[in-house]
């Protein structure tokens, strides 16, 4: 079996464009040529990468998809093999694809990734803010190379390192009666209006904890949106369960909040990165998580 790494490139570049046309600009190379290179890539492995579709441009064949997370990765290893034949020794340098979880992207993500940049300047770090589901697809497609998520529900041939635990807690209005107390049991809020974080796999969850308990709960309103379930709940609308917790019990319009641990049994949930089993970290990767397992030890 032959292939180069140009046809790889050229192949990444038409499955992200979504066309040999889009490709081809973004890379400053004829059109021609990357048809070219993926028809002899095509070739080369016996599968169809791509489904060509009249004036609609590329779609990936499910062994498209397959391969293109492998030859994402392939490429990055011998970035570093031309960075280490330059010169760069063990210095780190490029772009490493990073998935993170939507709704504690905001407070955790800016700190961490600006102490990482005084570390290791050379590496940029390319953020991809999503839902939990969303976030592991993106690994599992080569869009991200790792990602900070909590393990849930994650799925097969994903490896997940866990780097600390986050309890589940009650978020209230600051005047709630239930404010008063040190922890809040979940049977003495389920008959109030819930307020659900209705993100893909998370609202999923929040709703087995009920369950777990044999409870009901009576959903108010439901939301995509973190600052948006704050904001509701800081305004009356009822209650909310969440583990993310900003440092500042402020909802964005400046109402205050109240976060109360929850009295039951329940299991905390880990936050971590995780990444594809099958595929070698690159160093960038590597350093990353290093970074990040100092940081949570540090802090704990």
């Amino acid at each position: 079996m032959s292939y180069t790494l140009r046809q790889l490139r050229y192949f990444v570049a038409a499955a992200e464009a979504g066309g040999a046309t889009a490709a081809a600009a973004a890379v400053r190379i004829a059109q021609p040529s990357i048809s070219a290179a993926i028809a002899q890539l095509e070739a080369e492995l016996g599968v169809q990468l791509f489904v060509r579709r009249h004036a609609q441009g590329l779609a990936l064949t499910p062994a498209g998809r397959r391969l293109l997370a492998s030859a994402k990765a392939l490429l990055a290893h011998a970035d570093e093999l031309r960075q280490t034949a330059q010169g760069l020794g063990e210095g780190l340098a490029g772009t490493l694809e990073l998935g993170c979880f939507v709704t504690f992207a905001p407070f955790v993500l800016p700190g961490l990734l600006h102490d990482f940049a005084v570390a290791h300047p050379e590496i940029h770090v390319a953020l991809r803010e999503a839902d939990l589901g969303t976030a592991i697809d993106d690994l599992r497609q080569g869009r991200s190379e790792l990602a900070l998520t909590y393990e849930l529900d994650l799925g097969s041939g994903i490896t997940f390192e866990s780097l600390t635990e986050v309890p589940v807690h009650a978020i209230l209005p600051a005047n709630h009666r239930l404010a008063r107390r040190r922890t809040v049991p979940l049977a003495a809020l389920a008959p109030e209006p819930l307020v659900l974080l209705s993100l893909p796999r998370s609202r999923e969850y929040f709703l087995s904890l009920f369950l777990t308990l044999g409870l009901t709960p009576t959903i108010g309103h439901e939301t995509p949106s973190f600052e948006l379930l704050r904001g509701l709940v800081a305004n009356g609308f009822g209650y909310a369960l969440m583990h993310s917790r900003p440092p500042l019990d402020v909802a964005l319009d400046g109402k205050r909040l109240a976060h109360r641990p929850l009295a039951d049994p329940l299991r905390a949930e880990r936050m971590g990165l995780a990444r594809l089993a099958r595929s070698r970290p690159t160093r960038m990767a590597t350093a990353f998580a290093a970074f990040c397992r100092a940081h949570y030890a540090a802090s704990s």
